[in-house]
């Protein structure tokens, strides 16, 4: 039986890859852009907030350069895609693969950054709330905070344009709006938060490793699949508080299969199939309702 403290951990974790998820919406839904920056760009935000934390800097302004550092990787991605022609996926991996040695910099060419004697944002909220709820009235903050400047920046003219860009890029170049700033503006956003989320996860492990970023990606996705198929997407705050439910069930999820014997080893693996299961759902489901209609015109 998965006790309530293992319950509470998944939920706090979730709520950070909520944060890292809604970046990937971003890119993946409303840009329509399959973008991997986000296996490094991830662990730039984490390197930036832990050596800031290490050298004492609060923890509130590491986080701003956590996102500023993610934005960075987000915007040399969309710069290789849209003024050098490479190909998205492409340049995602370019940026990926070239930012590791970054990482390792920012980090001072160390593969390990502890933070277990400095300050970070959850050790300062247990001075201010319970230490047992702290982190989780931190995460759920920093969250809904997430959520409304997600919401509100999208529903603006230059959100309906960004938006509009994964829809119909030639339409938006017929009404006069640059594509390209559109996807550098976007790409830029989606990696800053999601280096966000990296300086976050980094508060709150009390350590940056420069291979915690490894299928971050996979994770991201599974999110936004399993908040969208669960929770439906009627209008756009609902579709973000689904994205940012699924990140959360999504933890639950692998800490059930954690409690049912399965190795640490093979979480990859579970999330993997967690993403094939999610993609399927809507084709199966498409399949039961065809058939059941053929069913009722054989019957009628």
């Amino acid at each position: 039986m998965i006790t309530v403290g293992a319950l509470i951990g998944s939920v706090e974790l979730g709520m950070i890859y909520a944060i890292l998820a809604l970046g990937v919406f971003l890119s993946f839904r409303t840009l329509n852009t399959p973008d991997l920056t986000v296996d490094g760009s991830i662990v730039t935000g984490a390197a930036a907030s832990a050596m800031l934390c290490t050298l004492g800097v609060h923890p509130v302004l590491a986080l701003v350069a956590a996102f500023i550092g993610g934005a960075c990787a987000g915007a040399v991605t969309a710069l290789l895609n849209t003024k050098l022609k490479i190909q998205a996926l492409l340049a995602g991996i370019l940026v990926m693969l070239g930012v590791y040695s970054i990482n390792l910099r920012i980090m001072g060419n160390k593969a390990n950054l502890p933070l277990m004697k400095s300050e970070t944002l959850y050790t300062k909220a247990e001075e201010l709330f319970p230490s047992q709820w702290a982190k989780l009235l931190v995460g759920a903050i920093v969250l809904v905070v997430v959520i409304a400047i997600f919401f509100f920046f999208l529903k603006t003219r230059m959100g309906f344009a960004l938006r509009a860009t994964g829809d119909n890029e030639e339409m938006v170049r017929a009404a006069g709006i640059s594509s390209d700033n559109m996807k550098l503006l976007g790409l830029s956003v989606s990696n800053g938060f999601v280096g966000l989320a990296g300086g976050l996860l980094a508060q709150y492990q009390g350590y940056c490793d420069i291979g915690m970023g490894v299928g971050m990606v996979v994770i991201g996705l599974a999110s936004v699949i399993i908040g969208e198929v669960i929770f439906g997407t009627s209008n756009l705050l609902r579709r973000l508080i689904a994205v940012a439910l699924g990140a959360i069930v999504y933890r639950l999820i692998l800490a059930v299969a954690l409690n049912l014997g399965m190795q640490a080893t093979d979480m990859k693996l579970v999330s993997a199939v967690i993403v094939v299961i999610a993609l399927s759902m809507g084709v199966l489901g498409e399949s039961f309702s065809a058939r059941k209609k053929k069913r009722g015109a054989k019957n009628a």
